[in-house]
């Protein structure tokens, strides 16, 4: 029988690497993409677009529900999120609306329409201010800001609607990092590997202490593969990531100075103290995932950035269309939103 698999938000620095994954791994499964098409044209590629690897591409908002796609699906990945702090704290409204009532509205007509796996895209942002003890998924939560709430309450519903016939798996990843066909350069990996390429600097807004579990993106798609079709609990929370990759952000500086020689580190010894300071324990997810395990290492995920971010030097492009708060901003203005 065909795989049926449904990706909300596909076009997005994730779902771009997804799409490409399952499409190997399963290239007779019927693949539909959703998405509004807002960051569609931030492509860091020469290659055909990501979407081509799809049998159905849907441009519609995500905050409404499609159900006819729903019928006979078997698993469904809701990647769909206003994704990080500088875009969450500045559309509270809009960032609650995507990452938790719509997953919830897609969640439910989900169960509805029969679908067995649902996947959520969640984050270990939700652990905040920690101390230096890595944090199990069973540890209280000191979410920080509107993205980490979101991702909680999201958690938090999905948990109620979950039972043997409809398996959720809730993952909370690392800091994504590593090169896609959409490439995002507001991500502290990213942003050093390009700004060493480009500047011939690596400026660190922090005092470099702050502590930060990373995964690369396509390890990533790995693990959504996992939960898709994993076995046992009906309800599952993981930290997704390794504990090889929990690093303190002047280290991840260092290790792209290894890679990219005379480079410039700027430490900003004056900055205020960044709360989002935590260390990740990803054991279970490794006792529970053997053959679906973090592969890359950073120097992989470096060396990957690097021949990707050259390779944009062959081609015009804009670093404006790599950081998401300026493509969500001038979306938004232009509709009238804001």
């Amino acid at each position: 029988m065909k795989k049926k698999i449904i990706i909300i938000g596909n076009m997005g620095y994730v779902g771009t690497v997804l799409v490409k994954y399952l499409r190997q791994k399963y290239p007779n499964a019927f693949l539909i993409g959703l998405d509004l098409g807002i960051f569609s044209h931030c492509l860091s590629t020469n290659e055909q677009i990501p979407e081509t690897k799809l049998d159905l591409q849907i441009f519609g908002d995500v905050k409404k529900v499609n159900s006819k796609i729903l019928e006979g699906s078997d698993g469904i990945i809701y990647l769909a999120a206003i994704s990080n702090d500088p875009m969450g704290n500045l559309y509270e409204s809009l960032t609650t609306e995507i990452n938790y009532n719509s997953c919830i509205r897609w969640a439910e007509a989900s169960k509805k329409a029969g679908i067995k796996n649902f996947v959520f895209a969640s984050s270990c942002s939700v652990y905040g201010a920690a101390d230096d003890s890595p944090k199990k998924e069973t540890d209280p939560l000191n979410p920080l800001t509107t993205y980490a709430r979101s991702k909680i309450n999201a958690e938090n519903s999905l948990k109620i609607l979950a039972e043997k016939s409809y398996q959720i798996s809730c993952l909370r990843f690392a800091t994504a990092c590593g090169m896609s066909d959409r490439l995002r350069i507001d991500l502290v990996l990213n942003d050093f590997v390009f700004s060493a390429l480009n500047t011939g600097k690596i400026d660190i807004l922090s005092n470099g202490k702050p502590w930060r579990p990373l995964i690369d993106v396509y390890d990533m798609a790995r693990s959504i593969d996992w939960a898709l079709h994993r076995q046992g609990q009906e309800f599952l929370t993981v930290n997704v990531g390794s504990n090889d990759w929990n690093y303190q952000v002047l280290e991840l500086a260092e290790n792209v100075h290894s890679m990219i020689p005379n480079v410039e580190i700027n430490l900003n010894k004056n900055a205020p103290v960044d709360n989002r300071s935590y260390r990740v324990d990803f054991s279970l997810y490794e006792k529970l995932a053997k053959n679906h395990k973090v592969n890359f290492t950073i120097q992989e995920s470096i060396e990957r950035l690097i021949r990707g971010i050259e390779s944009l030097k062959t081609k015009k492009f804009s670093k404006y269309d790599f950081i998401r708060l300026n493509v969500l901003q001038n979306y938004l203005e232009k509709k009238n939103v804001v």
